[in-house]
């Protein structure tokens, strides 16, 4: 039966996003060994990188695409159905990928998100509203947003030091991919009810010099609220990859 966005309980909300942080999986799974090899080889700038394994490797996500398109400041983005043995929702899917070499958290925009910031920055209290709705509505149809992230942690090598495997060889090296389904903001009082009960760590924006505000999602901390919607791919000196599953 196809249910509309606003009808969904919080469970079945969190449901659709482990389905689709799940197919996310498989799909850097499969692109694991190429990720690996396009940071290796490419000689774009590591953000550039970033999107491109990011867009290459959705290639494979599948899914039943809605020919509408959404629209948002992300890498990727997608109208199509969630198919769930009881139900049919429309699904406005956002993907964004963050190259950083730190592991541990990844740095996030507002118009990325559609859950409010709530933390303790520079020993005050903040409260930031999202920039994305928790539904989405396009053409008067509802959409349920759901965010998810694929974080590239990277380090630099002196290419004439570190022999190639193959040739041409770049300073990057890919150490691990962290995949995360950041929840949707109408599950904001599971996740991040308060200041002091948060998923966020203070970004990296100057507001004294007029930068947009950014905000940096703790994996460690997400990861204490739901261990699923944390996964991690990790990568050898040789690109040989271990991952599995956390449930």
């Amino acid at each position: 039966m196809e249910r509309q966005p606003q009808e969904l309980s919080l469970d079945e909300i969190e449901a659709i996003e482990r389905a689709a942080l799940r197919a996310l999986w498989i799909a850097a799974r499969d692109f694991a060994v190429d990720a690996w090899e396009y940071f290796r080889q490419s000689a774009d700038k590591i953000n550039y990188i970033a999107e491109d394994v990011t867009r290459e490797m959705l290639d494979r996500l599948g899914g039943y695409s809605i020919p509408q398109r959404i629209y948002g400041n992300v890498a990727y983005r997608k109208a199509r159905y969630v198919i769930h043995p009881d139900l049919a929702v429309r699904q406005a899917l956002f993907v964004d990928s963050k190259a950083e070499k730190t592991r541990a958290s990844a740095t996030l925009q507002m118009s990325q998100l559609s859950m409010a910031v709530r933390h303790t920055r520079g020993g005050g209290d903040t409260d930031v509203a999202a920039g994305l709705a928790p539904i989405q509505v396009y053409r008067d149809l509802s959409y349920l947003t759901t965010t998810l992230l694929v974080h590239y942690h990277y380090r630099e090598v002196d290419p004439q030091v570190v022999p190639p495997v193959l040739l041409p060889s770049s300073r990057y090296r890919l150490s691990a991919i962290t995949l995360a389904a950041i929840p949707n903001g109408l599950l904001q009082e599971r996740y991040n009810p308060d200041q002091s009960d948060t998923i966020w760590i203070a970004g990296r924006d100057a507001p004294s010099h007029g930068e947009d505000f950014r905000v940096r999602l703790s994996f460690n901390r997400l990861r204490q609220k739901a261990a699923w919607r944390v996964q991690e791919i990790i990568y050898d000196d040789r690109g040989v990859y271990t991952l599995g599953w956390r449930s």
